[in-house]
């Protein structure tokens, strides 16, 4: 199969997997929505990253007897024509077989999205919909502006947002029992203040 450019992959309809993994690696991100091949927004700021690297220590020394936990980037492949790259996973042990070489193939039991200026609008609609639609258990979206965490539970088809955690209050997840953690102590546990970032 010969490798493709963005330029070329981007006029064809529907874009799948297949097509995206072979295409030319222009250093760039791309998701597949629907079929369509996106170019992902700018890379992440320096606060998102901070975030996800201590989200990541968190959920390690708390789930890590119970979950595999992966980082962006990272195909998560929902369909042959929808593939996301959320900022962090987790996996239960008695799903590991849809952990594969190439990504995750289906939907984990818990994504995280560190929302951005760039990609509020996408987290909080499109995705949202994306992972309901696919059955992913829960849905976090982090949100550095104001630190806050929206915890969204899979209710049939549907998420329900069922917390806004902010503060000293504690994370609490039926789908992920072990994670231990408040946003508050998440930003203490910086090491650098999101202040001196400026």
């Amino acid at each position: 199969m010969t490798k493709k450019t963005y330029e070329e992959l981007v006029k064809e309809s529907p874009v799948t997997y297949e097509m995206y993994a072979n295409m030319e690696d222009d250093g760039n991100r791309y998701e597949i929505s629907n079929g369509v091949l996106e170019l992902m927004s700018p890379s992440p700021s320096s606060i998102h990253q901070l975030l996800s690297g201590e989200i990541m220590l968190k959920l390690n020394g708390s789930c890590r007897n119970e979950f595999i936990i992966l980082a962006a980037p990272l195909d998560v492949i929902l369909s042959d024509t929808e593939v996301r790259q959320p900022d962090l996973v987790l996996i239960h042990l008695s799903r590991i077989p849809i952990i594969g070489n190439r990504g995750i193939n289906g939907a984990p039991d818990l994504v995280v999205e560190i929302t951005s200026e760039h990609s509020r609008k996408l987290d909080k609609v499109t995705k949202r919909n994306v992972y309901a639609k696919y059955g992913v258990p829960e849905y976090w979206i982090v949100d550095p502006s104001n630190f806050t965490l929206e915890q969204y539970v899979l209710d049939g088809d549907r998420y329900e947002l069922v917390e806004v955690y902010s503060g000293d209050a504690a994370i609490n997840s039926k789908t992920v029992p072990c994670a231990s953690f408040s946003m508050h102590g998440l930003v203490r546990g910086l090491p650098i203040a999101p202040d001196k970032l400026e």
